[in-house]
């Protein structure tokens, strides 16, 4: 792919279509210089990861409890079938004009984008594994006289994690995007979706593709943590399978 590119801008030779490697690499190997006056790549970087983070455990601590109520019990899953159905196909985008006016333009409007991204892949891990965990391991629990409390946090938990912590990593991944998208709104003054297009404002493209290549280093590092985390703690799911 890389020498494609290259080769491609070298054909083109137009630099705001198609910028060369050098003239991204000169952007990617300075990652503490300022760039056009609105920071450097690292600090924009750091921004950005700071705000899904955010985001991201705000989902987290309100879907997991959620998602295990309506795996759960069937009165919670009753309940909240219609309304997850209607809300979760609503792009997290399609909520910015709302977000803006209840919230205004900054940082709580940004986190409640991430966190609607990420909430409902979460939300619906969630239950999943807590209707998957085996009837036998409850029952094998409940006949040795464990009440509902011990009942969800040693076996019912224990035994959905990996189908909660896939669920974490596939939100983690949209909520890296929405906080691209949320910063590139009118009003917003970093990170990186910020950094790209106030670079195509002045026509710096190198930088555009520079911040697009942050972006996608950014997420593989992200989602190798998720998998190695996976491969340590959860190696038993596929012995148990």
């Amino acid at each position: 792919m890389i020498l494609i590119w290259q080769a491609l801008a070298l054909y083109v030779n137009n630099p705001f279509v198609l910028p060369t490697l050098e003239a991204v690499l000169s952007v990617l190997l300075k990652p503490t210089a300022d760039i056009l006056g609105s920071g450097s790549l690292l600090e924009n970087a750091r921004l950005s990861l700071v705000r899904v983070t955010l985001g991201f455990l705000i989902a987290a601590f309100l879907a997991v409890p959620l998602g295990v109520a309506i795996g759960r019990w069937e009165v919670f899953k009753d309940v909240s079938e219609g309304l997850i159905s209607s809300l979760r196909p609503v792009p997290p985008l399609a909520w910015v004009p709302l977000a803006m006016a209840w919230l205004k333009i900054g940082l709580a409007s940004m986190v409640f984008i991430i966190a609607l991204g990420a909430f409902f892949p979460i939300l619906l891990s969630t239950a999943q594994g807590v209707r998957g965990v085996k009837r036998s391991w409850q029952e094998a629990v409940s006949m040795m006289g464990a009440g509902e409390v011990h009942l969800i946090t040693k076996v019912i938990l224990p035994g959905s994690a990996p189908e909660i912590w896939t669920g974490m990593r596939v939100g983690f991944g949209i909520a890296w995007m929405c906080v691209v998208a949320a910063e590139m709104l009118p009003g917003t003054s970093s990170g990186l979706g910020y950094l790209i297009m106030y670079a195509y404002g002045w026509g710096q493209i190198q930088v555009v593709v520079a911040g697009m290549v942050a972006i996608g280093i950014l997420g593989i590092l992200i989602d190798r943590f998720f998998i190695a985390v996976e491969r340590k703690w959860f190696s038993w799911r596929a012995y148990e399978r």
